[in-house]
């Protein structure tokens, strides 16, 4: 049976195929699948022991692995979960810091329009200082 990647092998009359594989070599199959002629072999006590330990043994070693894969699965959840807050942390952030600079601009705005407006008779002024530096050139050259 195939399930994508995955192969399942299903023995139909499992019993039967037992049987069959413990059959003496020159006996027909058919004499140990019926248990006809002779009796089935005995199972080697040392075997099933082996084979307990050998599921033991996975059974610890699966313990293990699904331990390790939970700890791993925490250590990125963990990981994923700072990466999220600091991401959030940095764009609350930039927020704030963009609209600090966005009333700093305006505030500057403000004031150079201000200064703008202060800085209108100045012209007037220089007109006037130029007109007073050219009166005072002719009143020392009078003077001379």
């Amino acid at each position: 049976l195939r399930e994508g990647r995955l192969t399942q092998f299903v023995a139909n009359n499992l019993e039967r195929r037992i049987r069959l594989s413990g059959a003496p070599r020159g006996e027909p199959p058919a004499a140990a699948a019926t248990g006809g002629g002779g009796s089935i072999p005995a199972i080697d006590p040392g075997a099933l022991q082996d084979v307990v330990a050998l599921a033991g043994q996975v059974a610890a070693q699966v313990d293990e692995l699904l331990r390790n894969v939970h700890c791993g699965l925490q250590a990125l959840t963990a990981l994923s979960v700072g990466c999220i807050q600091t991401y959030r942390d940095g764009v609350e952030s930039l927020g704030e810091a963009a609209d600090l600079s966005i009333r700093a601009m305006y505030a500057l705005v403000a004031r150079c329009e201000e200064l703008d407006r202060a800085m209108q008779p100045v012209p007037a002024l220089a007109k006037r200082i130029r007109d007073m530096k050219g009166t005072l050139e002719r009143l020392e050259g009078l003077c001379k």
